[in-house]
């Protein structure tokens, strides 16, 4: 029996040992996804009065565990059942992300007008007494809900891919393990986030001056963090959707990489780096060229 015992918590400790290393790899290739998901998230609940901004990022939250809680099963069902259908929804998957960030990019660029009108008509509805506050905010969370399950599907289609092979209970583990620490890190952050400004006002009242200093530094700083978050996150679209994109195609990246290796030294990373991104640039130009013309042709 003592033998039974000692072999039952050698393989407890083995399967644990692999879900906290499969785990750091899983969250290590989300982590760009990761940072567009705060991005977006942080940028959805913004313009939001101030003593409803917390309520809001909490009705996300809760959106996106239902989210989990569907997109979960369904990759340990198609994991289990259905293994050949990892790789082309991985690469549907980063195609999607690079058509995003493309159409980010355009949106900005070459509808600027539109884009700053959305923006000023937003900031009307909330400023206006007669508007009904409580309908802007559902539509802010359900499409904060949405935007969360697209990203949410990436993050899980990507664990999925990462234990592939793995046991069942292993695979249940690291999805459910990264599901729960994407959310809960996600989340937590935005709402640090949205609340930097409110933080930075309290501080810049206080008596001290040291505490002044640091309140007008946070205010300060506070736009130019949601820029910098804006940007990583539209980069990250294209670093991961580009780079599922070329491992999806072994030949192609076996060859990226032989290629980095050959140049040596910090081109090894940075330029397999640069080659994803430019990939998935290309990529998402492609897809969103299409996804124009079909709206043309149905229009």
């Amino acid at each position: 029996m003592a033998t039974s015992l000692l072999l039952l918590l050698d393989d407890i400790a083995t399967v644990l040992d692999d879900v906290s290393v499969l785990t750091k790899v899983a969250a290590k290739k989300t982590a760009g996804v990761l940072g567009d998901d705060l991005a977006l998230n942080a940028q959805q609940v913004s313009g939001v009065k101030a003593d409803r901004e917390l309520p809001v990022v909490w009705a996300v939250c809760k959106g996106s565990f239902v989210n989990k809680l569907i997109l979960v099963p369904a990759a340990l069902a198609i994991g289990t059942w259905l293994p050949w259908l990892v790789t082309p929804l991985l690469m549907v998957g980063g195609a999607f992300l690079c058509f995003e960030g493309c159409e980010k990019l355009a949106h900005k660029f070459l509808h600027r007008q539109e884009h700053e009108a959305d923006t000023a008509r937003h900031e009307r509805a909330v400023a206006d007494e007669a508007v009904d506050v409580v309908a802007v905010e559902k539509d802010k969370i359900k499409g904060a809900v949405r935007t969360d399950f697209i990203l949410s599907a990436e993050i899980i289609a990507i664990t999925l891919g990462t234990v592939q092979g793995q046991s069942f209970l292993t695979q249940f583990t690291v999805l459910a393990g990264i599901a729960l620490i994407m959310t809960i890190g996600v989340y937590g952050l935005v709402a640090g986030i949205v609340k930097l400004d409110d933080a930075g006002l309290y501080l810049s009242q206080q008596a001290s001056k040291a505490a002044q200093a640091l309140g007008r530094g946070i205010l300060a700083a506070a736009p130019w963090l949601m820029k910098g978050l804006s940007i990583a996150g539209t980069a990250a679209m294209f670093l991961v959707g580009g780079g599922i994109l070329v491992h999806g195609v072994p030949a192609l990246g076996h060859a990226i990489e032989d290629w980095a290796a050959a140049t040596g030294g910090v081109f090894d990373a940075l330029g397999s780096m640069g080659v994803n991104a430019g990939i998935g640039l290309v990529a998402g130009a492609v897809v969103l060229a299409v996804v124009e013309l079909v709206k043309k042709l149905r229009r």
